[in-house]
Formats: C-alpha cells, structure tokens, sequence
C-alpha cells in the first residue's frame, strides 16, 4: 500500500535548527528528527528559491528544466508535466497545497488538485485560515485514496519578526560567515524568533498527522530551500548557501533515529520516491535514490553533488561541484564582485555594505579543501600544489553541464522574455518598507 506523503517546507532555513547542533531552540522538529532519518550532508541543487524547489519536485539541475531564476520574476517551470505532483496525481494520489509554493505563479499548473492556502494570492479553499489549520483540518477529513499534502511555510524568509526579551540578543551567535557584533547578533535573534514560530507551525501539522492516525502510513518530508537569507550564505555556492536540513519520516519503511553524513543532493528525492512507490522513473531524472543510504548510512551514492546559480534579483552566473573532499566554484560573471541585490536586505548585510562590500573581489575559480577549511574561506585555486585537483574538478563540472545540457556551454544564458533583472550594484534597500536605520558609529 503506498504512504501518503506530507512535503513540509520553509524558506531561507540552511541547516539552522537544533537537530543540526546549531542554538535555535526547535523542539518540535528536535522531536520529529528522534523518529525520523536525518540527512546531515544534503545539499541544494540551487541556493534560490524557485530553482532549488523545482529542481527537487524535478530530480533535475535547474538549468536543465528552463528555471534559471525565480518563478516571479521570469522563470516559473514551464514543462509542469516534469513535476513530482503531476506524476503522483496520475498515480492516483490527491494533491493539495496550503501554503508557499515558488515554483510556479499558479499552483494548479503544477498539478495541485486542491488548494487550501496560496501565498501567492490565488484561489483558496480556506481563505483567512492560518496555513498549518488548513492543513490540519485536511489531514483530519476523510482519505479514499492516497494524498500528498506540500505544506509551505514563508516564516523563516525576510524580514524576520522582532526577538523576544526571552530570546537574549546579547548571548546570540551569528552564522559563521558574518563578524560578531551587536547588530549581527540582533539579526540572528530575530531569525532565531522566526525559527521558534515555524517549529510550531510544523509541529501543528505533525500533531495532526498522529491526532488523525496516519502516523505510520504516513511519509514526512522535511527540508528547506537553500541557506540563511544573511549575506554569503543565500545566493552562495559554499555549504553555507547549499547546505539544508533534510528528515524522512515513514514508520513503516524508515527506521527511524539514524544520522547520515552521506554527500547527497535534493534531486535525489524524486527517484526515491519512484523506487519505494513502485512508480516508473522518468527518464530525465539526474538524481540517484537515497534508499542504500537509509538501509545502511554509511553507504554513498554520490561521488559528487552540484548547484548553481544563474540569475536571482540579478543577475550572477555560478556553477559548483562539490565531492566529499573538495568544493570548486567557478564564476562566469566578468565584473567577479558582489552583486548587491542577490544579498537580501537586512542589517546584516548593512554591516557589510559599511565595511566596503561592494569593493570586495572574487576569483574567477575557487577551489576549497572542506576537511581543512570547513568554513571554505581560503581558496587553493592559484596554489600549485593543488593544480592537479583544480583541473579534476574543472572537467567534471564541465562534463556534467554539457550531459544537462547547461546553456552555458552554448555561450551565456538569456533572459526570459519578460525580465525583472535588478542593477547589481545596488547594495540599500530598505526593511519591511521603511528605510535601514543608520548603524552605530562604531560599525561603520
């Protein structure tokens, strides 16, 4: 009998909640990951939003669907037949949504039977009813036959609501690519803050699966897009930008309690899904299952995993390959210096612009040892000692774009008919629709 499937989903969340170690208070999700298989090694096939989703709801590179950047600003998924909901429905699974999605400007293209909530502002069953009462007053209705049920959540996205005095600021740590100091720690406090309100909106859904008794009939998937919305994290190709919190739970086929450090990608889902639903696997498919991992986590099914970047507010073209020792980063953007608008607005990157950001530099190539420089902050790129890996990994990402049919081996990718690119120097902005306030003397 096949499960029904619940796709829980937030944006911008990296792996910055407590199952991952970090001092984000989740308890909610700290008790699911007990029960469930945890992925500690997961990566996105892209460090933006629409293109991340659609790569997974595709097991495809995005550039191998169209989807070079977001959804609403000229990129939606065009073929939706790749997507996984239209091959559940035909399955004859139910398809609904209540919530977020981003991988289209409508949710009944990609397939939804029934949608609940639309952040997008469609047509809704449920207008006015909070995303996870939505999904907890279908979970609890009557099921003739399988359901997937994607809950989205834009909680963890900017801005960020105010912390509480409870959450204490001053002993706040930011992320690691970001210095230490007030502002910084304030920032995280409040996506800390933001991270507490999606525990319990997730946690509301999680209630209601075993409320309604579908626990172990039941597949959870659990995940986030990309990295943190701080600066070089979001939009970037190091594992602070590509690396995401990933949890399966289905009682009737995951043991649950295991961690996994195996390298996998967000792509690999889709043919998971085919091999455990007993569904035919379409021949696109660029993943591999991540079944032999939950038989045995120290098994590995990647030699290696990519993400790339394109276009998000403007454009900035990347590509990464990263194995298990090594992460290479090449750049096609000729300018190679921050592009201000794919730094989302906040006073973290207010820190940065202060300090002279949009003077800062990057190497056409890049190339980390992720054992030694797990933070991945001194390339080896012009060492040559280590010119030998260099040109390995040049000619596996080339290979690999040319087997996906990466635009770029024909020359610079274009802009959809109907573009919304922004100037990539422009580093202000302003924060829930009032301009940053000036930082403290001492900070700029």
């Amino acid at each position: 009998m096949r499960p029904n499937i619940v796709y829980l989903h937030t944006h911008d969340a990296g792996r910055y909640i407590e199952p991952y170690g970090y001092a984000v208070p989740t308890p909610n999700l700290m008790r699911f990951a007990r029960e469930s298989f945890v992925f500690r090694n997961m990566h996105c096939a892209a460090p933006v939003c629409t293109a991340s989703r659609v790569a997974m709801l595709t097991g495809r590179a995005p550039h191998s669907t169209g989807v070079l950047g977001l959804a609403h600003r000229g990129w939606p998924l065009q073929d939706t037949s790749q997507h996984l909901v239209h091959q559940l429905g035909q399955a004859g699974y139910r398809t609904v949504l209540s919530g977020t999605q981003h991988e289209h400007t409508d949710a009944t293209a990609l397939g939804y039977h029934e949608v609940l909530r639309d952040t997008w502002g469609g047509a809704e069953s449920a207008p006015g009813t909070r995303i996870e009462d939505a999904a907890a007053d279908f979970l609890r209705g009557p099921h003739e036959d399988p359901f997937f049920l994607s809950v989205g959540f834009n909680t963890t996205h900017r801005t960020f609501p105010d912390p509480l005095p409870a959450d204490d600021e001053a002993y706040c740590r930011p992320p690691a690519p970001l210095p230490d100091n007030a502002v910084t720690r304030r920032d995280m406090a409040c996506y800390r803050r933001a991270a507490a309100i999606l525990d319990a909106q997730m946690g509301r859904v999680l209630q209601a699966i075993d409320d309604a008794g579908l626990r172990d009939t039941t597949l959870v998937i659990c995940t986030t897009d990309h990295g943190l919305a701080f600066p070089h994290m979001k939009c970037t190709l190091t594992d602070h930008g590509t690396g995401v919190f990933f949890m399966l739970r289905w009682p009737e086929r995951i043991r649950g309690g295991q961690v996994s450090d195996a390298l996998v990608s967000q792509i690999d889902l889709y043919p998971t899904l085919c091999e455990w639903l007993g569904l035919a696997a379409p021949a696109q498919l660029q993943g591999n299952s991540l079944a032999p991992v939950i038989a045995d986590p120290r098994h590995e099914i990647n030699d290696a995993v990519y993400s790339e970047v394109t276009y998000h507010a403007a454009t900035e073209i990347m590509r990464a390959v990263r194995t298990p020792r090594w992460l290479y980063i090449r750049r096609w953007d000729p300018r190679l210096r921050p592009v201000g608008p794919n730094t989302d607005v906040s006073y973290s990157k207010q820190v940065l612009v202060a300090a002279g950001l949009a003077g800062r530099t990057y190497a056409g190539e890049e190339l980390y040892d992720c054992v030694f420089d797990p933070q991945q902050r001194n390339t080896l790129a012009a060492d040559p000692a280590h010119a030998q890996t260099l040109d390995e990994l040049r000619a596996r990402l080339q290979d690999w774009m040319a087997r996906t049919g990466d635009p770029l081996c024909d020359g610079v990718a274009a802009l959809p008919p109907n573009p919304m690119p922004r100037d990539p120097d422009e580093f202000g902005g302003n924060i829930g629709g009032a301009p940053l306030p000036p930082l403290p003397t001492h900070l700029r």
